[in-house]
């Protein structure tokens, strides 16, 4: 990929639903920045927060140079695009500390630093905080006209369920940061979600009406789960990047359970593999199925993005003792931390018999119930069927799983 072509790349990938004329050959004139903003109404970014992630990175890639924008300012406002009604405001307080929070997994998915594509890192709050109102009304509220706004996309979906005054003005705040990162940093394009397409093209005419300059857009498709569900939703809820609040087991998770369906277009959107190597993935993947080999190479490389090597290894290991046919025996301490997070824990003694660890793990409801179940066939040690617990069988001499039938799970911690 060249400075010139990373419009095809774009377009390969699935990142273009649609650009201003002439990003083609803005792109051909040589380097270009681009930004893209994003909310920090949030403790941490959420999976749908990727796409953009991703297209910067390809854009960086690229030999461009991307700017991530944090809406410390924009953010007191609230953006109503893709909103069903207003969002409480949150404190400047608040605002600050999310700002630091989603500023430190920016840096799993962008390189920062020196040199002519390093990301940059700003927030509007710098010079929105700054302007006054009056001055804002005179030089940006002046080239906006209501009949205008009232047709962009954002606000018309909003007008039946109302909008306030504040978020209206959103759209001239947005514009006014692509005027200014214009002014000092000489960005040239702006790039979102396809819900974004209003905001953007308000700030490529403000840069053309007060500059008499070029500028672009270019938006990202909504990302869709060929299932129905939201993308990046599940039972528990939303999949965050910010392991307090997603573990990573559970992040390699939503990854391994992509839609067959899904999968080839993940792997173009959300890794940063090459063309050629997605489609040895995806011929692995269609000889068999079964072994999911597509989910397998998308769920490590995202997750080892988001959450580093180490924690992507634990969840695989995890994933593999649970669901798979990794030999519990075979994993480390830190393997079982990860377990006791995901599945219940019980501290048993020495001594204790195989249909008392059953019952104390809540696997069955009384000793009768727990020796059936053993008899029957259907509680596993470490995998394996069994009919007691030996010395041999606690790992490392601390731990031991459980299974009674094809899910229910249990982790056993010997005391003393």
């Amino acid at each position: 990929m060249t400075q010139a072509n990373v419009l095809q790349e774009l377009e390969w990938r699935g990142f273009v639903q649609q650009a201003t004329p002439g990003l083609a050959a803005h792109f051909a004139k040589g380097p270009v920045t681009a930004y893209c903003g994003f909310d920090p109404t949030a403790p941490s970014l959420q999976l749908g927060n990727l796409m953009p992630l991703m297209l910067l990175a390809n854009l960086q890639r690229g030999g461009h140079r991307p700017i991530v924008l944090m809406g410390g300012g924009t953010g007191l406002i609230g953006d109503p695009s893709g909103k069903a009604g207003e969002r409480p405001l949150l404190s400047k307080e608040q605002i600050r500390e999310n700002l630091q929070r989603q500023r430190d997994q920016m840096a799993r998915f962008l390189e920062f630093g020196a040199g002519p594509t390093a990301a940059l890192l700003l927030d509007n709050a710098k010079w929105l905080g700054a302007q006054g109102l009056i001055d804002f009304l005179r030089d940006v509220g002046k080239h906006f006209t209501v009949n205008i706004m009232l047709q962009k996309e954002s606000v018309k979906a909003r007008l039946e369920a109302g909008l306030s005054f504040t978020e209206f003005s959103y759209m001239l705040l947005q514009a006014y940061d692509f005027l200014h990162l214009f002014r000092e940093r000489q960005c040239t394009l702006q790039v979102g979600g396809s819900d974004q397409w209003g905001n953007i093209t308000a700030g490529v005419d403000l840069i053309r009406r007060i500059e008499n300059a070029e500028a672009h857009g270019l938006v990202a498709p909504l990302v869709t789960m060929a299932s129905g569900k939201k993308f990046g939703k599940t039972e528990e809820g939303a999949i965050y990047l910010d392991p307090k609040l997603t573990s990573p087991y559970k992040f390699y998770q939503f990854w391994i359970n992509v839609d067959d369906r899904d999968v080839e277009t993940y792997l173009k959107l959300f890794t940063l593999h090459p063309k050629d190597g997605i489609a040895a993935t995806m011929a692995r993947h269609q000889s068999n199925p079964a072994a999911r080999a597509a989910q397998s190479a998308l769920a490590a490389e995202v997750t080892t993005r988001a959450h580093g090597a180490d924690a992507a290894a634990s969840a695989a290991a995890v994933a593999g003792i649970l669901f798979g046919d990794f030999d519990p025996h075979r994993a480390d301490a830190k393997v079982f931390e990860i377990l006791a997070q995901e599945i219940p824990t019980t501290s048993v003694a020495k001594d204790a018999t195989l249909a008392d660890a059953v019952v104390q793990a809540g696997l069955a409801k009384s000793k009768s119930e727990a020796r059936r179940g053993i008899e029957q066939g259907g509680i596993y040690v470490n995998q394996q069927r069994a009919s007691d617990i030996g010395d041999s069988d606690w790992i490392g001499g601390r731990h031991v799983l459980l299974r009674k039938g094809k899910k229910d799970y249990a982790l056993l911690r010997r005391e003393g």
